[in-house]
């Protein structure tokens, strides 16, 4: 219980950067899961038993690839006279190894309907406290001297920028969902009030990618329920079954109906879309884009420059707007996951990840597991245009994903071969 707490809030203090401590390495967060893994390294030494193979087995393959990779690419960046900054090479490496360990060690230990559900549960409750802490901070009925929680009209709470807290609500919003479809009595309550909570504090952030990815996620949860109810033996002419059904045969000629009335309000429904996203869609999305895609463009070059082989850790892009204060070059991230891993790990680094995404949303598919089969798309659709291969709470849900899928399909075997 006391390990499951701790996790828990390591994940949730892991948006915190704005409450540590200067010049001390690790923050609230990063220290609990420190402490975390000691106690979950003591446990796996004393029990000597796996709680979830199929899933460490996953993780190990992965890791032992990517760090692979990742040395042999920095191999290459001591050869070539690249613009590397140490200290963020160093930030790169532990925190890999901190999400590797967290990862293995979560798969390892973590029994899925024991001390993985508590997780969940604190990870839950502690969101709701801090998300209601941060929200009485934005809105001035206490204030913490080193913490701004806007960045202009973007709300950020605790975290070091917006688009990081709105990574955070990608990852709790559907994690919330899945909660609350297996909840009993008031668990649903809580775990419904976490999702639409986290949903609102993700708007404020005004994050355009925050915006997409739920826009994409809540029609294809709809779809997959419906798949769910019309195709699993337990719904079998229920009335989820029914509702189903109707609701597949009428998608065609409502739709039909609607096409003349959708075609003369597409115009209304463009400025509602651009509304909606930050600056109202106007300079500052339009330079945001041209921003991002020139990064993209130089990762790219950089990666084909390396024999998409990859650089190694860290940022390997000349920053655009010139040189720091010190008056030294500085790399830069082109703030794609899939482009950061092409110039960290070359091609083969983005077929491991995609490989790993790809694999887990196939078991969470299989397992018909819907809330986190959306939520692994949720951070496909974030990873296009940010890196978040460095956040804990991002791998804790992959793990997740992968402990729960492997679960229901070993479950599923086991009920065909009785």
């Amino acid at each position: 219980m006391i390990g499951s707490a701790l996790l828990a809030l390591g994940l949730v203090l892991g948006t915190a950067s704005q409450l540590r401590l200067p010049g001390f390495p690790l923050g609230i967060g990063e220290a609990c899961l420190a402490v975390w893994l000691g106690l979950a390294s003591l446990q796996l030494l004393t029990s000597s038993r796996v709680c979830n193979p199929t899933a460490l087995l996953w993780l190990l393959v992965f890791w032992t690839c990517f760090i692979f990779i990742q040395s042999f690419g920095a191999f290459l960046a001591l050869l070539r006279p690249e613009i590397v900054d140490p200290d963020l090479v160093v930030h790169d490496i532990f925190a890999y190894l901190l999400v590797a360990a967290v990862t293995c060690l979560a798969a390892a230990t973590l029994r899925p309907e024991g001390s993985l559900r508590d997780t969940l549960w604190f990870l839950i409750g502690f969101w709701i406290i801090t998300m209601a802490a941060q929200l009485a901070l934005g809105w001035g009925y206490f204030s913490i001297s080193s913490v701004n929680p806007w960045y202009w009209d973007r709300f950020r709470g605790w975290s070091e920028n917006p688009n990081q807290l709105a990574i955070y609500c990608a990852v709790l919003t559907p994690l919330s969902l899945h909660m609350a479809l297996t909840a009993k009595r008031s668990g649903r309550f809580v775990a419904g009030l976490s999702c639409i909570a986290t949903f609102v504090v993700g708007r404020l952030t005004k994050s355009d990618t925050f915006l997409v990815s739920m826009s994409l996620s809540i029609p294809l949860f709809v779809a997959l329920r419906l798949r769910t109810w019309l195709t699993s033996p337990e719904y079998r002419w229920s009335l989820r079954f029914a509702a189903a059904a109707i609701a597949v045969m009428a998608i065609v000629p409502l739709s039909l109906s609607l096409l003349p009335y959708g075609a003369a309000t597409a115009g209304d429904v463009g400025g509602l879309a651009a509304g909606m996203m930050k600056d109202r869609g106007g300079e500052a999305t339009r330079a945001t884009a041209n921003l991002r895609l020139s990064l993209w463009q130089d990762a790219l070059h950089a990666g084909l420059e390396s024999g998409s082989l990859g650089l190694g850790p860290g940022p390997h892009l000349e920053k655009p707007s010139g040189i720091t204060d010190k008056g030294v070059p500085l790399p830069l991230e082109a703030h794609s996951t899939l482009l950061d891993v092409f110039t960290q790990g070359g091609l083969l680094g983005v077929i491991a990840v995609l490989g790993l995404l790809a694999g887990t949303l196939a078991l969470l598919l299989r397992a018909r597991l819907d809330a986190l089969a959306v939520l692994i798309l949720a951070l496909a659709f974030f990873s296009i245009s940010h890196f978040i291969l460095r956040h804990p709470t991002v791998w804790f849900a992959i793990t997740l994903g992968l402990i729960l899928g492997s679960v229901r399909r070993t479950s599923a075997h086991a009920r065909i071969g009785s």
